[in-house]
């Protein structure tokens, strides 16, 4: 199972940004698709998830400009997020509550390889 994700790179402040992340590989089912964030020298945090019944949650910091959809039928969630501030800056990392196939497996964790955002002018 892999997560590939694409977009970041250096925003302006007040610009808006999308990432995109696919899960691909050997999977049985999805629960939660999303994006969590690594400011400097701080911990990981949510920025925003969505269940398999579409239901979606965001971060405090994020709420009321960022979107996520998701796409089941090809395993692509799309994260959008306007009026990007410096404090956005981070390293952004897909996760996915997913189980994979094979006789006994359980739902478990899996990041995608991270993406930086830097909001600078």
């Amino acid at each position: 199972v892999q997560l590939q994700a694409s977009g970041g790179g250096l925003v302006q402040p007040g610009g808006s940004l999308r990432l995109s992340c696919e899960a691909s590989g050997s999977i049985f089912s999805i629960n939660t698709m999303g994006w969590y964030r690594q400011p400097p020298g701080k911990e990981r945090e949510l920025v925003a998830t969505i269940d398999s019944a579409g239901v979606v949650y965001y971060g405090d910091s994020v709420k009321g400009r960022t979107t996520i959809s998701r796409d089941r039928a090809e395993n692509i969630v799309d994260l959008r997020m306007n009026s990007l501030k410096s404090e956005d800056t981070a390293v952004y990392y897909c996760h996915s509550n997913l189980r994979p196939n094979g006789r006994g497996t359980q739902l478990r964790d899996y990041w995608g390889q991270g993406t930086q955002v830097t909001v600078s002018s």
